[in-house]
């Protein structure tokens, strides 16, 4: 008797026995939340900013797709939602990290080896200001300033702040976040 394709010993990801895989059905359970979403705020024109965060905080990011899906419950012009989304710096049109690197350039860090501690996280993690690794474990940011500066140099690994920082003791910080 013959093996579906899911249960092939020599399968290179995993499937049921439908044929989906693992990242199929994150996808499609990403896409009924989404639907759960749009569903609660249908046809409000005043819930834009909302649906565009939730959709952000059920992907991870906003795509194109589910900004799209936005448009067409809410009765927008795709474009009209895409400005709005666009406008702010809150919203991510690609993945990102599931921990945020944010590295203070400010004056106190600038001062104090901030350009130092952001050149040697690019250098480790391989990525440029901005970028996520391949892994989608970190995103990496450059910003004016944390508001810490007598901590400086500083950088927010999502919500907790490190400080006083040498470029040798970044790998150690970054271990706590694996």
């Amino acid at each position: 008797m013959a093996e579906c394709r899911c249960c092939r010993a020599d399968r290179t990801e995993e499937t049921d026995h439908t044929g989906q895989t693992d990242q199929t059905k994150r996808e499609t359970e990403k896409d009924r939340r989404l639907a759960a979403l749009l569903e609660k705020y249908r046809e409000e024109r005043g819930a834009l900013i909302p649906l565009l965060q939730g959709a952000q905080e059920i992907y991870g990011y906003l795509p194109g797709a589910a900004m799209e899906r936005i448009a067409r419950t809410l009765r927008l012009p795709a474009a009209q939602v895409y400005g709005v989304a666009t406008f702010y710096a809150q919203f991510h049109f690609t993945p990102r990290g599931r921990h945020v690197i944010r590295v203070c350039l400010g004056t106190a860090c600038h001062v104090r080896g901030g350009a130092r501690i952001f050149e040697a996280l690019r250098r480790q993690l391989g990525v440029e200001d901005g970028g996520t690794t391949a892994d989608l474990r970190y995103t990496l940011e450059s910003v004016a300033c944390i508001g810490a500066c007598g901590l400086a140099p500083v950088i927010m690994i999502d919500d907790d702040t490190h400080g006083r920082l040498t470029p040798e003791s970044l790998p150690g910080i970054l271990a706590r976040y694996e």
